[in-house]
């Protein structure tokens, strides 16, 4: 982990498992934060627990419902008026083992951990590279490698699958093509981007698994202070600061499932660019 004191962080997801461990850490390095959560009881709760076990005041709540576009413009318009610099944009909230839609009328998990997060990232997009060398972190998960591809019209239907592990992965993918698009349209910008496998984490990720399944599945997986590693290596490390539009696991590059082209990557872009200029406007 490299020094991050100073610098302004921006996380998604941050009140609970992988976001709460990265902004922990983060804040017991010196670091300026802004966690964005969906719960803002929640949020106050963890802001006031790190501060008391770090001595770090400057954490700030912002309110964000990744599944809602107006909600995005909102938390992006509270941090840009703000005044402050972005260093870092670590994109961690994501939802998995849920059905349904978006109230913005995307399948649940693609609508969540891709759409929300895209617009988030075009939102402070600007600001990102007024303050480089700045950076974008994706948590995306190993669980990509199992998607086929991108279905455009399935991904703005409800969920089809009992477990909707099939669209979770579908939803991981985006986020690998994401990273690696950006990284494409910012080279030579001074904002780096990366996405991630942070490990198979007991995080509130499966928090809609129905109970005596999500229980045994968290005896087998890692803690989420062991999630945010990666998430932290790829947000400070001098070593990721030369690298962008990679992915990896257990802090090394690794190479992404072979249907992570720059071409299916260019396709996304263009696609989510429609579908949240839409959103904005509706």
């Amino acid at each position: 982990m490299g020094d991050p004191g100073g610098r302004t962080f921006l996380i998604t997801g941050a009140n609970t498992g992988i976001g709460k461990e990265t902004a922990r850490a983060l804040a017991s390095r010196g670091a300026r934060l802004y966690l964005a959560c969906r719960s803002q009881e929640n949020g106050r709760r963890t802001i006031a627990e790190i501060s008391g076990q770090t001595g770090n005041r400057n954490l700030t709540l912002l309110s964000l419902d990744l599944g809602d576009l107006g909600s995005v413009r909102q938390c992006a318009e509270e941090f840009m008026a703000a005044d402050e610099p972005l260093h870092v944009l670590i994109n961690n909230a994501g939802v998995a083992g849920t059905r349904g839609m978006t109230a913005s009328g995307f399948e649940r998990m693609f609508g969540t951990n891709h759409v929300g997060p895209f617009l988030l990232t075009n939102l402070l997009l600007d600001r990102l590279r007024a303050s480089a060398p700045a950076r974008v972190v994706s948590v995306a998960s190993a669980a990509h490698y199992g998607a086929p591809g991108i279905d455009w019209e399935a991904v703005q239907r409800p969920t089809r699958t009992i477990t909707g592990m099939r669209e979770y992965s579908v939803s991981k993918l985006a986020n690998v093509l994401h990273a690696r698009e950006l990284a494409r349209r910012l080279d030579g910008s001074g904002v780096t981007t990366y996405s991630l496998h942070p490990g198979v984490i007991a995080s509130d990720i499966w928090r809609r698994v129905p109970w005596p399944a999500r229980a045994l599945m968290k005896l087998r997986m890692d803690s989420p202070e062991q999630g945010a590693k990666t998430s932290l290596y790829c947000a400070t490390s001098e070593e990721t600061a030369r690298q962008s539009g990679l992915y990896y696991d257990d802090c090394e590059p690794e190479e992404p499932a072979a249907v992570a082209t720059a071409d299916l990557a260019s396709e996304l872009w263009r696609r989510s660019s429609e579908w949240t200029e839409q959103g904005v406007r509706a």
